[in-house]
């Protein structure tokens, strides 16, 4: 049985991703140049730390605010907040880290972004006329 646990992601750059976890009460925190070497770091630790065994380990992975529009730098930030209904300095001070959203803004937020991806899996691109 496959113990589910969320991988949280902070945020990321070029160099690295940043990422945290809760097993009973404990904070695990690590980086890695990508999300599979985080995901096998976090595993490690949790089998350090809690005996778990990482191939029992199935992580749900989440984003926090600044850790999504890092990750998922093709979204802008601005306009997500404008389709919300949030303002774009509230939404600045989110993805800085100064102000954390309460729970009904993530689901907003989340919800906002849900129906992009939906309107995105609609769009068809044409073709220019001379290529066909």
């Amino acid at each position: 049985m496959q113990t589910k646990i969320a991988l949280v992601i902070e945020s990321s750059s070029t160099e690295s991703i940043f990422g945290r976890t809760y097993f009973d009460d404990n904070l695990i925190m690590e980086s890695a140049k990508n999300l599979e070497a985080l995901s096998k770091k976090m595993k490690k630790l949790l089998k350090d730390f809690h005996n778990i065994k990482p191939e029992s380990i199935e992580f749900e992975i989440q984003y926090d605010i600044t850790g999504l529009f890092d990750s998922k730098n093709y979204l802008n930030a601005s306009a997500v907040a404008e389709k919300a209904g949030i303002s774009k300095g509230m939404m600045r001070q989110y993805t800085s880290g100064r102000k954390f959203p309460t729970l009904e803004r993530v689901i907003q937020i989340q919800n906002t972004i849900h129906k992009l991806g939906i309107d995105l899996q609609q769009t068809k691109v044409a073709l220019p006329k001379n290529i066909y």
